[in-house]
């Protein structure tokens, strides 16, 4: 797939803001929405500017070779939740979301300090084309049911189902015939005209059911916008969030005694699941590298790649609490749109932070309909997932060898396979991989099919 503009391009300033804004979109919603689930009055600007902060250590470490945005993990979801675990003070939990980021991190330290020592050949070897291809797949497959999900949901109760369906598939439609159809700029924005297409059909739809007294018709929650204001007025805060809630404040606000029975509980529900978030961050890569068509794992190095992933997570939770992780939707947005510029990368996590800072913009994005994102979500989800099968075109299925491990990891993924162990989950994309690796590994002495010369 040629790219538009290239990993090193450099887009006018004006395009790279609205580069910027539309990866913002593509991962804003799943990264605002980790903290919410968590509680604890977490915030999900915190949050935000964490994920700003954590991807320019990422692009920091890999030398702005690497287009990739990090956002709030869903991995981490127990491991989080661990932090809390007991009824510990405020102060505690939150340093033990620190804490806890800071030993995941050092997973990825650890794997990098062996991938610089003997290179990345046993990486290939043990998760090759056959293995990543259908584990990238399951990735967007995985997220099948919560695009699905979020398409048939309206945000206000009374709104109706069928009436956010066809917002979502308004929003679907404008974002392919935008990408595929679309004169220059507008070729390379389609999620931003798609949202805005399928945002404006719920407002008319809304103001419709609103004019004729009926809620089936309003499907979208304009609430966000009514609490800018302060009192029923307009301050400060209507314009700037001044209590942006990072959780270092909380973390070092008065005095917390640490024992070792909670350090030890936080390094068994984080350093699992960092060795779990490392085989996604494997799949990722390898994903992504095959899009731009250069292989990060030896440019910038997969060593590098590990530190900018541990390092920014460490950073990203110590504002905000959340471990990050890569995002597939930001790999989809440069699929779709064929702009692999760093540079909109750091523009989109300059962005973050400066966003998480500026209320307005926030509360537009929580108004955006369910329904409109599952549309774009069908796109980007569906992207990863093809992507993925796009990686095992040159494998030769008429093997048994790789016909059984695609197949392993394809039924184990989509039929959701999950194991757990306390507040560590390993999810049905690394039980997949996990499979898939195990089956190679046991059929890799299987020997090719003699050829039958009697047909040649």
């Amino acid at each position: 797939m040629k790219m538009i503009y290239d990993v090193k391009d450099k887009p006018k300033f004006g395009q790279v803001i609205v580069f910027a804004i539309q990866q913002l979109l593509a991962i804003m919603a799943a990264t605002l929405v980790v903290p919410v689930i968590i509680g604890h009055d977490m915030q999900p600007t915190a949050a935000l500017f964490g994920a700003g902060i954590g991807t320019l250590v990422y692009l920091c470490f890999t030398k702005f070779r690497s287009p990739v945005f990090l956002g709030s993990s869903f991995a981490f979801l127990g491991s989080m939740g661990a932090a809390f675990a007991g009824g510990v003070s405020m102060a505690l939990g939150y340093l033990g979301l620190i804490l806890g980021a800071v030993f995941a991190g050092l997973v990825y330290v650890v794997i990098a300090l062996v991938v610089k020592l003997f290179g990345v050949k046993w990486v290939n070897k043990l998760m090759p084309a056959v293995v990543i291809g259908p584990t990238v797949a399951i990735i967007g497959l995985s997220l099948a049911g919560n695009a699905i999900g979020d398409l048939q949901r309206a945000n206000l109760d009374g709104g109706s189902p069928y009436v956010a369906i066809v917002c979502g598939l308004i929003t679907l439609a404008v974002t392919m015939l935008a990408s595929s159809f679309g004169k220059k700029f507008m070729k390379l924005v389609p999620f931003i005209v798609g949202i805005c297409a399928g945002y404006i059909a719920a407002t008319i739809f809304y103001f419709i059911g609103k004019a004729t007294d009926n809620p089936a018709l309003m499907i979208i929650n304009f609430s966000p916008f009514a609490g800018l204001l302060q009192d029923g007025g307009v301050t400060l805060e209507t314009f700037i969030n001044i209590k942006p809630g990072f959780t270092f404040l909380t973390a070092f606000n008065g005095v917390v005694e640490l024992n070792g029975g909670y350090i030890v509980s936080l390094i068994a529900a984080y350093v699992p699941v960092a060795f779990v978030v490392f085989a996604e961050h494997i799949a990722d890569h390898k994903n992504i590298s095959s899009i731009i068509e250069k292989d990060l794992l030896e440019d910038p190095g997969l060593h590098r790649t590990l530190l900018g992933d541990g390092v920014g997570s460490m950073a990203g939770a110590f504002f905000g609490g959340c471990p990050n992780t890569t995002y597939g939707e930001s790999v989809a947005c440069v699929a779709i749109t064929r702009n692999a510029s760093v540079v909109t990368i750091f523009v989109a996590a300059i962005g973050a932070i400066l966003i998480s800072f500026f209320s307005p913009f926030v509360a537009l994005v929580n108004t955006i309909p369910s329904c409109v994102m599952g549309g774009v979500c069908m796109a980007l989800y569906g992207f990863i997932a093809v992507s993925g099968l796009k990686m095992i075109q040159k494998v030769d299925l008429n093997k048994n060898r790789n016909l059984f491990v695609v197949s392993v990891i394809l039924i184990a993924g989509i039929g959701g396979l999950t194991l757990n162990f306390g507040q560590v989950t390993i999810t049905e994309v690394a039980c997949a991989l996990i499979l898939g690796i195990l089956t190679n590994l046991m059929l890799s002495k299987e020997k090719d099919e003699p050829k039958d010369e009697s047909k040649e």
